[in-house]
């Protein structure tokens, strides 16, 4: 069981379990900005619709670092391995106050030249100069949420920009130097079919980007579409676009590495590896979530922000934290697994050790309730799905819960 534990100080509290980290993993950061155009009716992350007064943006980046200045003990003197900004739409913000906030993180915690630092950006916002600022600045890969090059399943997601803008924002981003370059896209949408879901991906080829994330459209709880669904795509028809989908990225030279991130080799996402391999991360803005381990005592915590944006302005610093939970021996094995079973590749054994502090027989009892079922691979190095564990993924998980 998980303990609510927001007054202890992690610096000396006791150990767990008689935890020990050979090495502590990779440091990232990730920035939340939780502002948009408009809410999406499939999105349930912590975002807002702008109001008419508009971004309160200076005032956002001063909570921002902040924020990350209070949590310098927790950094313990390392560097960030990646940094990511998400959203919301982090690119409505004006290249001037990105700048201030990557100038300020730098302040706080250096960075390094090869530190990757991506900026998620929703077509409709893409002006050249704001780009070529960003980039500027030091933002050195882009997420661009395209979903969809056909204008009617833009129309029926509540998405801001047609297919016009899709493909010159990603133009813009090419002219302002960003090499590196993910597209997002979904499929099964509500009245999709096959041969629209396969000329989406046909267009992102022909744009070259080295990353591509390509997923399901699902219905999220406290979503618009969960609460009204729209007409989706049978179960067949959404396994033979995953089917034929699957088969196009392969022929075009993009690796499944993780159930929805496909790349061309050696453009994997360093954040989101970093996520799945059970790295640690601080979180930084309106409802950003961390996870950090303590060498000093073992401890493993999971940190929440203040949600509400209006909120976490008021209460900045250390008062930007609404809570933190302390991972127990027994949550570790799940906790890892339900991460790294997501990579195609899997981890090796020897990382859950590396990265949770215990043993490697402290796996045994959750990996007993999937044996014998095919759905993992019989290795004592990695731990790894099968090719239908991978394909049942969700199922898979839903049994080691």
């Amino acid at each position: 069981m998980t303990h609510l534990s927001s007054m202890t100080d992690p610096r000396t509290a006791a150990p767990a379990g008689g935890r020990h980290f050979p090495a502590l993993p990779p440091l990232s950061l990730y920035i939340h900005v939780p502002w948009c155009i408009r809410k999406c009716p499939y999105c349930d992350f912590n975002s807002h619709a702008v109001r008419s007064e508009g971004i309160p943006e200076e005032a956002y980046v001063d909570a921002l670092l902040a924020d990350l200045a209070a949590e310098l003990d927790a950094v313990q003197g390392r560097r960030f391995h990646s940094l990511f900004l998400g959203g919301g739409t982090p690119s409505l913000f004006s290249e001037a106050a990105i700048a201030r906030l990557l100038e300020g993180i730098d302040r706080l915690v250096p960075l390094d030249a090869e530190t990757e630092i991506t900026l998620e950006a929703n077509p409709g916002t893409f002006e050249q100069a704001r780009f070529t600022g960003f980039r500027r600045a030091g933002i050195n890969r882009l997420s661009i949420g395209i979903q969809s090059f056909n204008n009617r399943a833009l129309q029926r997601l509540g998405r801001v920009h047609n297919s016009d803008e899709a493909l010159r924002a990603v133009g813009i981003a090419r002219r302002a130097g960003f090499e590196r370059l993910n597209l997002d896209l979904m499929f099964a949408l509500p009245q999709q079919t096959n041969a629209e879901a396969m000329q989406d991906l046909q267009t992102a080829f022909d744009l070259a980007p080295d990353h591509i994330s390509w997923y399901q459209l699902t219905l999220e709880p406290n979503t618009a579409f969960h609460h009204q669904p729209p007409p989706l795509p049978d179960d067949d028809a959404v396994w033979a676009m995953q089917s034929e989908g699957l088969e196009r990225l392969h022929a075009e030279g993009y690796g499944r590495y993780e159930i929805s991130a496909y790349a061309k080799p050696g453009q994997q996402s360093r954040h989101n590896l970093n996520y799945w391999r059970f790295g640690d991360y601080l979180g930084i803005g309106a409802g950003a979530h961390g996870k950090i381990s303590f060498a000093a005592n073992g401890r493993i915590e999971r940190r929440t922000k203040r949600r509400h944006p209006q909120d976490y302005l008021r209460h900045r610093g250390t008062q930007a934290l609404s809570g933190s939970v302390s991972l127990e021996d027994a949550d570790l094995p799940l906790e890892f697994l339900m991460n790294a079973l997501r990579l195609r590749e899997g981890v090796s054994r020897a990382l859950f050790s590396q990265h949770t502090g215990l043993p490697d027989s402290a796996l045994a009892p959750v990996l007993a309730q999937v044996g014998g079922l095919g759905l993992l691979e019989d290795d004592s190095t990695r731990l790894c799905t099968t090719a239908l564990g991978f394909d049942h993924l969700n199922s898979l998980l839903a049994r080691l819960v």
